[in-house]
C-alpha cells in the first residue's frame, strides 16, 4: 500500500517502507525526501516561481560536477503528467560505485519544483520504476489542482 505525502503543498505517492525524511522542511525549507531500504533516494524541492527551471538544473550538475571528477552528463526534455520538465541525466563513480542521478525541474503555479533521484547502479533496475512512479504522482496530484 503506498503511504500519501500531503504537506508544503506537496502531495505524492511513495512505498510505506520507504524512509520519509522532512529535516529540510522542518528548518523552513519546502523540501523533501524518500530514502529506499538500500539507500537510493528520490527528493522534491520548491522554489519561487522567479527561478527558472533550467537554472536550477544547472545549478545542481555544476555541484555535482565540482563533488565528482569523471561525471557525464546529458541534457533532457520530458513531459511527465502533461508537464513539460526540463533536466539531465548524470552518471558517476562513487565507492567504486557507478551512479545514476536524474535532474528534472519545472514550473508550477505554487513554485518551480527540483526533483532528483539518485542510485548506485546495484539498485537502479530496482528503484527507477518507483522514482519514475513517485514522480508522475507528483505530478499528476499537482496538476489535479491546476498547478
Amino acid at each position: 500500500m503506498p503511504a500519501i505525502y500531503q504537506k508544503l503543498g506537496l502531495n505524492f505517492q511513495y512505498p510505506d517502507t520507504w524512509t520519509l525524511d522532512e529535516g529540510e522542511a522542518l528548518e523552513g525549507e519546502r523540501s523533501v525526501s524518500v530514502y529506499s531500504p538500500g539507500g537510493a533516494f528520490w527528493s522534491v524541492m520548491v522554489h519561487p516561481t522567479s527561478q527558472a527551471p533550467q537554472d536550477l538544473v544547472d545549478t545542481v550538475l555544476a555541484a555535482m560536477k565540482q563533488e565528482y571528477d569523471d561525471l557525464d552528463a546529458e541534457a533532457v526534455a520530458e513531459t511527465v503528467a502533461e508537464v513539460e520538465l526540463v533536466g539531465c541525466d548524470i552518471n558517476f563513480y562513487c565507492l567504486d560505485l557507478t551512479n545514476t542521478a536524474v535532474v528534472r525541474s519545472c514550473r508550477t503555479a505554487d513554485g518551480t519544483l527540483l526533483i532528483l533521484w539518485q542510485t548506485d547502479d546495484r539498485e537502479l533496475e530496482e528503484v527507477e520504476a518507483v522514482f519514475r512512479a513517485i514522480t508522475l504522482s507528483l505530478l499528476q496530484m499537482d496538476s489535479g489542482r491546476g498547478g
